[in-house]
């Protein structure tokens, strides 16, 4: 049985099979802009993000080096 993904994740793995891994510096800096001019609100929801991809990516690595 497999777990509901929430918005975050599936942005996050929308986003990442659109861009690839540089995605989630992108969206870090996104992040930082948006907080520098003072939206931390989107800041946050881009980290989220950010750190939802990072995850799948990371997880998808693990499997990767398990695989035979």
């Amino acid at each position: 049985m497999t777990r509901a993904h929430t918005l975050s994740e599936k942005l996050a793995l929308s986003i990442l099979a659109r861009e690839g891994i540089a995605a989630i510096w992108q969206l870090n800096e996104a992040a930082a802009e948006a907080h520098r001019t003072g939206h931390p609100i989107a800041a946050a929801s881009l980290v989220e993000i950010a750190d939802a991809a990072e995850a799948a990516w990371l997880r998808a690595e693990g499997a990767r080096e398990f695989a035979v």
